[in-house]
């Protein structure tokens, strides 16, 4: 542990409220808005795509002015992000609220870049406990974020869900303030005589180390975004389950999401990248297998549990494996593309979350997940029998 490590983790707390409540709440308020409730996942959808546009400008932005600064000003202006989705539930307007969304998407990708930091905080042998360290943090922020959105979402008569909003603004703030504090690591200058060593993208994707941790932490993200954004709509709207019951599935997702960080760092050092990412699969192939008996409350439950922790394993090894995959000069690049292929195949998976569970049963969307699970065992296997060296 040291002072920037502490200040990123301080601010996951805070920072990542966003991610959760938007999960949680946006849906619903977007059927509340939209009189096409197809559209109903639109706004989280969004803030999907919002994080995949800005992933590479996020990280652009940082290789020019630093993280301190880069986080700040995410910081900032996810907060006033909050402020507009408050004030467009306010005078129920589905576009501004979608918009907002949108730039909440625009801080969550800066946020993203918390575990890029925390690695380069210690040595590479210890990235995948300092990452396991700041996504552990997760579960404070589930129980922070969606506990006082329930809390706050009557503050407003007649207004259902502003003071949701106002009280998310207060939590995003926060991260602004730590991470003043934080002090930059030497940034690259591309003067350097090095920076002509920084390979191509299509380079990047022939290492099979670098295609094998990108994989696993795309569809691995893919999967766990599908099935948690069309949770909500599938408990609540198809199901009649109530909010309550919907905030408490969300809420353990997420404990299942992060709280396995507790130990992911140490059995990916004991057991390596690709035993926990074969896992990761394994805790997936549980959740798809569930869908097959009756969509009760505890199915949902355990379902979303066993989703959370195979997207834990998945993407902490595929984060921890990246970063031994690049050189100093090319961090920033890697990191980019990385996490432009994630969110963006991810915005695809929850935009189409939303159609597909109003048109198909709960079981169907699960097994439409199979795919994907194959692709990253066929990528995991290649890449170990080719063993080819980290960079």
């Amino acid at each position: 542990m040291n002072r920037n490590l502490s200040l990123l983790i301080s601010s996951q707390v805070f920072g990542f409220t966003a991610a959760n409540v938007t999960v949680f709440l946006s849906g619903i308020i977007g059927s509340q808005l939209s009189t096409i409730k197809s559209l109903a996942t639109f706004p989280p959808s969004i803030y999907v795509v919002g994080i995949a546009i800005s992933t590479i400008f996020a990280a652009k932005v940082m290789s020019i002015i630093g993280r301190r600064l880069g986080f700040v000003l995410a910081s900032i202006g996810s907060s006033s992000a909050c402020l507009l989705a408050a004030y467009s539930i306010f005078i129920n307007s589905f576009i501004i609220f979608s918009f907002s969304c949108f730039l909440l998407g625009t801080g969550m990708a800066f946020i993203h870049q918390y575990r890029f930091a925390a690695a380069e905080t210690v040595e590479k042998d210890k990235a995948p406990k300092a990452v396991s360290m700041l996504l552990l943090a997760g579960i404070v922020s589930a129980f922070i974020g969606i506990t006082l959105a329930n809390k706050t979402k009557d503050l407003i008569s007649d207004h259902v869900y502003v003071g949701s909003y106002i009280a998310l603004a207060c939590l995003t703030i926060m991260p602004a303030i730590f991470l003043s504090f934080y002090k930059n690591s030497k940034i690259t200058n591309k003067n350097n005589s090095t920076y002509s060593n920084v390979r191509t993208y299509k380079e990047f994707v022939s290492d099979p180390k670098f295609l094998q941790a990108m994989v696993a932490a795309t569809f691995g993200y893919v999967v766990m975004a599908f099935l948690m954004t069309a949770t909500p709509i599938s408990m609540h709207y198809v199901h009649k389950l109530s909010v309550d019951k919907v905030g408490l599935v969300i809420q353990f997702h997420v404990l299942g999401m992060f709280l396995p960080s507790l130990f992911t760092g140490n059995l990916i050092k004991r057991f390596g990248f690709s035993n926990i990412m074969y896992t990761g699969v394994f805790f997936y192939s549980l959740t798809i297998s569930l869908s097959l008996f009756e969509p009760t409350f505890i199915n949902y439950f355990a379902s979303l549990i066993f989703l959370g922790i195979g997207w834990n394993f998945l993407y902490i090894s595929g984060t921890s494996l990246l970063v031994t995959t690049y050189n100093e000069q090319e961090k920033f690049k890697a990191q980019g593309f990385n996490d432009l292929i994630i969110f963006s195949a991810t915005a695809i998976g929850s935009l189409s979350a939303g159609i597909l569970i109003s048109l198909l049963s709960w079981k169907i969307v699960n097994f439409m997940c199979i795919p994907f699970l194959i692709i990253i065992l066929f990528v995991i296997f290649r890449a170990d029998i080719k063993k080819a060296p980290a960079n």
